[in-house]
């Protein structure tokens, strides 16, 4: 949706904002921005691999290039989703 506060807080991510002054602007912050790191621990401790939330949490709290963190995704190695 056009008004989805994820949507929004990637736009405004795109646009060259830090999450920093997202937050500073704004009362009502993306749930995505708050859940990354917590699901990332999760993740981690069942063994489990998030890549597109280790990108997002690089790009939100590292500072990271959003274009570097899609292009690192593209240049995975492709494998089976099951084991």
């Amino acid at each position: 949706s056009r008004h989805s506060r994820n949507r929004g807080l990637g736009e405004q991510i795109a646009q060259g904002k830090t999450l920093d002054e997202i937050v500073a602007g704004t009362a009502m912050v993306a749930e995505g921005a708050r859940t990354v790191q917590p699901a990332l621990d999760l993740a981690r401790e069942h063994g489990v691999e998030l890549p597109i939330a280790e990108q997002v949490q690089r790009v939100l709290y590292e500072g990271a290039d959003p274009r570097e963190a899609v292009g690192s995704l593209m240049r995975r190695e492709a494998k089976s989703e099951r084991e």
